[in-house]
């Protein structure tokens, strides 16, 4: 198994190879739980992701599996690197469960695919929007609060500079653009930063224009990471009012991905984008 540098993929890689692991045995997850004196509902948290496991208990579980060699000490140490924290551990206070996994996993992403119909993507907004953004949320989030989520935002974005920074394409919705979040000043200089980012080959970005009419997937946005291991299938994010939403289906994966081939198909070729982009800029 290659190292990851996230701890959340670890994780997430670790419950999948558990859970293989106890099928496998032909054990369900209340026979295991009785056997090492825990619920079985625990044991599915542990192979949902939702639940750590520590090494011990992890040597355990292997044998009642009856795994050894290299892959009962491969486990292990994947365990071990599971317990790992991440830099965005350090804003616990203000990170909800679910935005914590999804920062764990653009952090190990290879390809980022991302659709949105209301606003520019966290990884493309400059501080001002984003913080403007968080704003938003007032008077359910304290000044402080948003300062500290503006800080998360920045030092996600550090991704990008990184020499084997994911591959990005971006399809927004004209309405991105349309809707001025914190002011003409504010949304000029995003608007600028898009057009930056997308000269500089950090990103791939195309418009959804007015013009087009109504389109498939028209609506909510959603996000597609890929990973560079093949064990780490792709996994979709969706948000809505009440938090995140993970789908790891394999068919409603392979259903997002179709969708967002529909997007880049249809939408602006980028060059086009990018004048549209600087035409809303000018128009500020």
């Amino acid at each position: 198994m290659a190292a990851s540098t996230s701890p959340t993929l670890r994780r997430r890689r670790l419950a999948s190879e558990l859970r293989r692991l106890r099928e496998q045995a032909k054990l369900t997850c209340d026979e295991v739980g009785a056997r090492i004196g825990c619920t079985g509902s625990r044991i599915s948290r542990i192979e949902n992701g939702r639940l750590g496991i520590r090494p011990g208990d992890v040597h355990e579980l292997l044998e009642i599996y009856q795994v050894a060699g290299a892959l009962h000490d491969q486990l292990v140490q994947l365990a071990r690197e599971a317990r790992k924290r991440g830099w965005w551990q350090a804003y616990n206070d203000v990170l909800t469960d679910e935005m914590k996994t999804f920062v764990g996993l653009e952090a190990e992403a290879t390809s980022i695919m991302n659709y949105e119909a209301h606003y520019i993507p966290g990884l493309l907004q400059t501080e001002a929007y984003a913080r403007e953004l968080f704003l938003a949320w007032r008077p359910s989030v304290t000044a402080d609060a948003v300062e500290r989520l503006t800080r998360v935002r920045m030092a996600r974005q550090e991704v990008l500079a990184k020499s084997d920074r994911p591959a990005l394409w971006a399809v927004l919705d004209e309405a991105v653009l349309q809707r001025t979040v914190g002011g003409p000043g504010v949304m000029r200089e995003q608007l600028h930063h898009l057009l930056t980012l997308s000269e500089h080959g950090q990103v791939t970005l195309q418009i959804f224009p007015f013009r087009s009419g109504a389109y498939h997937p028209m609506g909510s946005g959603f996000i597609v990471f890929e990973f560079p291991e093949p064990q780490d299938q792709p996994i979709v994010y969706l948000e809505n009012l009440a938090g995140g939403l993970y789908l790891e289906d394999p068919a409603e994966v392979a259903q997002c991905i179709v969708g967002f081939n529909h997007l880049r198909a249809n939408a602006l070729p980028d060059h086009e984008s990018a004048a549209l982009i600087a035409q809303v800029a000018k128009s500020l």
